[in-house]
């Protein structure tokens, strides 16, 4: 037997090496984020609204067909964070975007 590390996964329910936790660990991070019309979307690209948002805590309305540069991705599915003049903390649906 080898000095191998073992770490038991909880998704599994097995002891699996340390070497194929690190790059199973690296592949579950990496979530699919996918705009109204399907294209994946990625940190730094630019989307356009496609509906009127109301913004929560402001009196502000972000219209359809503003374009929002530079995204983030937040490592949920269905939320990217953004940046919009005026707006701190701007975090928007995946599903009320498209991609540029």
């Amino acid at each position: 037997m080898g000095d191998d590390d073992y770490i038991y996964d909880e998704s599994t329910g097995e002891w699996i090496s340390a070497a194929e936790a690190g790059t199973a660990g690296a592949s579950a991070q990496a979530v699919e984020v996918r705009d109204s019309v399907g294209n994946i979307l990625a940190d730094g690209d630019s989307v356009t609204l496609i509906k009127d948002l109301k913004v929560k805590g402001t009196s502000q309305t972000l219209k359809r067909g503003t374009v929002i540069k530079s995204i983030r991705l937040t490592g949920d599915d269905q939320e990217i964070d953004c940046r919009f003049e005026g707006i701190k903390g701007l975090v928007l649906r995946a599903e009320f975007v498209r991609k540029r």
